[in-house]
């Protein structure tokens, strides 16, 4: 962990080393201070030597205004090394999440990604800070303070030494049992960000079903349990304070008792236990402060566990040393394959699935909920990796192409469909970013979405907010088609992508899309029987295999599930279209 830490220091390597330089000239400036004073009382004042009075506090400013400067120095230091350590835990971070397949981010829920890069870095932000600037000045300061008490009187010294190793074993304690909570009480920002996150981005719904009170019951629990864990936590740290006062008075009357009996006996001088009780203060007073950096480490030890955990995840999806970066053709080829999202699952979620797509072919998936569909045609662009058997496009396996050039050329309209905030034409160039309006408006006529774009009162300028709230479903999956054939890709894949737009308009996608990239294979799923009808050959999944493959006309002859579903969406199915003669798919294969 220290290990992935320290590399995230990087060009602040010099920050970090001059700052606990500076705290240590503060902390010697600090430390002579007292002897200053110590010299002035017993050879100034008690002798009446107005002189060395004089030249000692001269010594004392210059002093003063050495420490000052070392001290803003290693401030201004500490802030830079700590913020930019904290810029790039977050660069690390984002780039590394950047490279995660779809199975790693099924292991961190988007909200514990944000508590990561937000609420854990600036904990780490602040020990880093704290540990170069507080966590070297107490622990200098303890030494340099103590060396000072032994060299003016051992006796007295011994005092001290004997307070900070009790203090030490207390506060060692109370802090192991205080970390124990504030390592879960990061868990539970998760939850509180969750709540959060859902019920901003789910307004509509909450306010549509009348859910208000119960997100609002939701959310304070989620704060109920933060607030819980801290309370225990803080059980544990408010004792530190009253402990650590406790033995400074402590230190204090004994060394004033023992302190003035020596005086009197012209054993230690005025000054010198004026001196030493500074430096009684100075020694407990940092290690108060020690105390303090224990808690911040305690709290940043969570949050740099969970922070490593997202630097250090490894995609599952491994890069061959030798990638391909050209693809022959937009063929398919799926060879046996099983797929499950998670090792350990007894049933896959598809189970020995064969299947060949021609280079151009349209082909239209249907299928019940959960039937598979989108599993399947998320295995084409590698967001997954099968668990068995292989996934061939362009005659060769997926795993042998460069991830990038491979989804370039695979273009994938989800079934959630998502604009970001900008204009119409910075969303369409998402496809290509160096596309020219002229393409960015051929590819919306395709897509039918250029009508309603021209009628806005700035076009392709429109604004777009986040998440295309300002446009309807429909266009929203216009927009989305638009963006995905701005690639020209070799296979362009709609996940129940006209699902928002009405029939006509969906005929009339599939005609631009038959008519003008002719050259690509089109994977089509959807759940309306009109969507695939007039495709090349129609896949029926069902329970994650495949039960029937063939046209319109040789399915309702042949497979009951696409008859059932055609019947049930009023198209016409008789009995003479049944033909007990034509073989089932896995016959026929």
């Amino acid at each position: 962990m220290i290990k992935t830490l320290a590399a995230q220091i990087k060009e602040y390597k010099a920050a970090s080393v001059m700052t606990p330089l500076c705290v240590i000239g503060e902390v010697i400036m600090e430390t002579l201070i007292p002897l200053m004073m110590a010299s002035i009382i017993d050879n100034g004042v008690e002798k009446g030597d107005l002189g060395h009075i004089i030249r000692t506090g001269f010594i004392m400013v210059i002093i003063a205004i050495a420490g000052l400067l070392f001290g803003a120095a290693g401030g201004v230091m500490a802030a830079t090394a700590s913020a930019g350590f904290a810029k790039n835990l977050r660069k690390a971070m984002f780039e590394n999440i950047q490279t995660f397949s779809f199975s790693n981010i099924d292991r961190f829920s988007s909200s514990g990604l944000i508590t990561r890069l937000t609420t854990d870095v600036t904990n780490l932000q602040n020990a880093y800070q704290m540990l170069l600037r507080m966590a070297m000045r107490a622990p200098f300061t303890l030494i340099f303070a103590m060396a000072m008490s032994f060299f003016i009187n051992a006796k007295l010294a011994c005092i001290y030494l004997v307070a900070v190793l009790f203090l030490a074993g207390a506060v060692g304690f109370l802090m192991s049992r205080a970390h124990v909570y504030f390592r879960q009480v990061f868990e539970k920002y998760d939850a509180l960000n969750e709540s959060v996150q859902e019920n901003i981005n789910a307004c509509r719904e909450v306010k549509a079903y009348v859910r208000e009170d119960y997100e609002t019951l939701r959310f304070n629990k989620a704060s109920k349990n933060i607030y819980d864990m801290f309370i225990k936590a803080e059980r544990h740290v408010i004792l530190v304070m009253p402990l650590m006062m406790m033995t400074v008075y402590s230190c204090i009357v004994i060394i004033s008792h023992r302190g003035a009996i020596m005086v009197v006996g012209e054993e230690l001088m005025t000054g010198q236990l004026m001196s030493l009780l500074t430096y009684c203060l100075n020694i407990l007073m940092n290690l108060l402060m020690l105390s303090f950096i224990v808690v911040m480490l305690t709290m940043s030890q969570a949050s740099a566990k969970r922070i490593c955990e997202v630097i250090n995840e490894e995609s599952d999806l491994k890069q061959c040393d030798l990638p391909l970066k050209e693809i022959k053709d937009g063929s398919i080829s799926f060879d046996h394959v099983t797929f499950r999202y998670y090792e350990r699952s007894e049933r896959p979620v598809l189970d020995d699935v064969t299947l060949d797509i021609a280079s151009g072919e349209t082909i239209g998936i249907i299928g019940g909920t959960g039937s598979a569909k989108t599993s399947l045609i998320n295995l084409i662009s590698r967001l997954y990796d099968v668990s068995e058997g292989s996934v061939k496009v362009g005659g060769a396996d997926v795993r042998d192409y460069d991830m990038a050039f491979l989804r370039d050329q695979v273009s994938v309209v989800l079934q959630k469909n998502v604009l970001f905030s900008g204009s119409v034409l910075e969303n369409l160039r998402w496809g290509n970013e160096n596309a020219s309006e002229e393409e960015c408006e051929n590819a919306c006529r395709m897509a039918c979405a250029h009508e309603f774009i021209e009628k806005m009162p700035e076009g392709y300028n429109s604004h777009v907010e986040q998440g295309g709230t300002n446009f309807s479903g429909g266009q929203r999956q216009r927009l989305c088609i638009a963006r995905a054939l701005m690639k020209k890709p070799k296979i362009l894949i709609l996940d129940d992508s006209t699902s928002a737009v009405d029939t006509a308009t969906d005929a009339r996608i599939r005609d631009a899309l038959k008519k003008y990239i002719p050259g690509t294979t089109k994977i089509i799923i959807a759940q309306r029987i009109a969507s695939v009808m007039d495709s090349d050959r129609i896949v029926v999944m069902d329970e994650g295999r495949i039960n029937g493959v063939g046209t319109h006309e040789e399915l309702i002859r042949s497979n009951e599930i696409y008859r059932e579903v055609c019947q049930l969406q009023g198209i016409v199915v008789t009995e003479a279209d049944k033909d007990p003669t034509l073989m089932s798919y896995p016959e026929r294969v």
